[in-house]
């Protein structure tokens, strides 16, 4: 196969986009000096969008291109340049089984997208795994949170933290990571992504996204999947505590009745306090961890594509960024999940504590645009604000999370960014700036308001992080407003506490996967393994992989 890139197609709007694999054709066979007729196939494998010579726009693609004679084509093009180049495609393929009698079906503890994963690979080599979810069905869920954003009714264990699908459910369905993949693992979970029903295009969009209203659908398809091939799924099912011999996992304790398994994989997920704390007393070895916390930041999404494509670029997607910045004490201020045309949401899971994340649904036609702009902490930040041990990080979230709702009254608290920064630097901020200033976005977009799902309302936002992340968060973003107009206009909206980025404990584990307590196999973001969406579902068939090197599938 033959691999060209940096093909550039011009943007010309929608009726363009037919003519697309047609040019693509032209562009590949004249830089192998061939006729189309000659090109027996050509593949996507990647596109992206070049706005660097705004207003021309730009979509370039890489492509996989198959010919006759594809030695004798090459050694003619000897001396070509890094542009063309051969490759293998090797398609995923799952371990062998191990020799090990397995005598009870794996279990598995949370439905995320690291415990969807790593039950679909599990049921599918017959494993017939057993996968807990303390929450609900992702539909009576989805009910669930709409009623919480509605009528600010919580149910603890059925919200946009916990249930089928996990976290990610209710996010802007982003699959993009930085994790090396040299066994193929990010492709497989595309591709089964795909087949669950996401669109095609995320298995070469660079930028790949599904949206929260796809994504209900697809966490469905990919659990009918598991159940078909001899899986078993119990929905409203907490597994309260682990059971042991010798030190050794032999099952959980679940909904009070013991259940046993030949293997126990935790992906619990970032926010399983309460299993963290058990786990703890039951001297299961973790640590601390750094992690992020900041406020979401709204924009109008107008303004940002402008930002990002120019003018006269309507029939393109909502434009995403990534901005970055340090601080004068050395911290980097840094946006984080950004969800073009997308909202902000409520989402918390236990009483008296506010926690905010973004979502889009795959239109991402909202009318702002949003990300967290975050800041690193680590256990020294912890120990400065008093935590000590494995949890400290957690006991950081409590309180950022407790003075979130205290200040908002249980609402999502939002100040514009310019009281904010004001009051930082020692100012008195009005919290509703009544009076815009000439040229702001008030007077530009005079529709624009907070996009918010759930009950919101204007407070002191500067009153919840600890002062040296204000003043860093403040330095960050003026510095991204010295590069990209308008970021840090006093009109923007805040609105928090982001402090669910990424899991502040890490359940330690060995070359094999398993904790020191052997038979326990700690998995995902929760666990300290991964990052968004795709990283937890590669970590969940990593541990599959795992758990069936060592031993042969339940014979029933």
């Amino acid at each position: 196969m033959i691999r060209i890139s940096q093909i550039k197609i011009p943007l010309a709007g929608k009726e363009a986009e037919a003519a697309v694999e047609r040019q693509l054709t032209e562009r590949a066979a004249k830089l192998l000096r061939i006729e189309p007729a000659a090109v027996l196939s050509l593949s996507v494998v990647r596109r992206s969008i070049d706005a660097r010579k705004k207003p021309a726009l730009f979509y370039v693609y890489t492509v996989d291109v198959a010919v006759k004679n594809e030695a004798q084509l090459l050694k003619r093009l000897k001396g070509r340049d890094g542009q063309i180049q051969t490759v293998e495609r090797k398609p995923y393929q799952f371990v062998p089984p191990g020799k090990k009698p397995l005598t009870a079906p794996p279990i598995i503890v949370g439905t995320g997208p690291a415990g969807l994963f790593c039950g679909y690979m599990l049921a599918k080599a017959g494993y017939c795994p057993v996968l807990l979810e303390r929450g609900k069905e992702v539909h009576k869920r989805l009910a669930d949170v709409e009623h919480f954003w509605q009528d600010g009714v919580l149910d603890p264990a059925s919200n946009v933290q916990f249930g089928e699908g996990g976290a990610g459910t209710f996010s802007d369905g982003k699959l993009t990571t930085t994790v090396k993949d040299p066994c193929g693992r990010q492709r497989e979970v595309l591709r089964i992504f795909v087949e669950a029903g996401a669109p095609e295009t995320i298995l070469y969009d660079a930028k790949p996204h599904i949206g929260t209203d796809i994504l209900v659908k697809v966490v469905e398809n990919l659990r009918k999947q598991i159940l078909a091939w001899g899986g078993g799924i119990r929905f409203e099912t907490q597994a309260e505590s682990l059971l042991m011999e010798d030190r050794r996992t032999v099952g959980v304790m679940a909904n009070g009745q013991p259940l046993y398994g030949g293997a126990v994989i935790l992906a619990i997920g970032h926010s399983a306090r309460d299993t963290f704390q058990t786990l703890l007393s039951q001297k299961v070895p973790m640590e601390a961890k750094a992690f992020a916390v900041g406020l979401r930041m709204e924009h109008p999404r107008e303004m940002i594509d402008r930002l990002q494509y120019g003018e006269n670029a309507a029939f393109l997607p909502a434009a995403p960024y990534k901005v970055t910045a340090k601080s004068a004490s050395g911290r980097g201020v840094y946006s984080f999940c950004m969800c073009p045309g997308g909202y902000v949401v409520n989402a918390s899971s236990e009483a008296g504590r506010t926690a905010v994340n973004g979502m889009s649904y795959s239109g991402r036609d909202g009318k702002n645009s949003n990300s967290a702009m975050i800041v690193t902490v680590s256990p020294t930040d912890y120990e400065r604000y008093g935590g000590t041990g494995p949890l400290a990080g957690i006991a950081f979230q409590r309180r950022l999370e407790e003075k979130a709702y205290e200040i908002g009254k249980g609402a999502v608290p939002v100040e514009r960014y310019g009281d904010f920064r004001a009051a930082v630097r020692g100012g008195q901020g009005t919290m509703t700036s009544a009076s815009p200033a000439e040229g702001s976005l008030w007077e530009r977009y005079s529709d624009f308001a907070p996009a918010i799902k759930g009950a919101w309302q204007f407070a002191p936002v500067h009153e919840i992080l600890p002062d040296a992340l204000n003043q860093a968060l403040v330095e960050g973003i003026d510095l991204i407003g010295q590069s990209v107009s308008g970021f840090d206009d006093g009109d923007a909206f805040l609105s928090g506490v982001e402090s669910r980025t990424s899991s502040p404990v890490r359940i330690l584990r060995d070359e094999t996967g398993q904790s020191a307590i052997r038979g326990l196999y700690p998995c995902g973001e929760g666990a300290g393994y991964a990052g968004g969406i795709t990283s937890a579902a590669m970590d969940g068939i990593l541990i599959a992989e795992k758990v069936a090197l060592m031993y042969h599938p339940v014979v029933r």
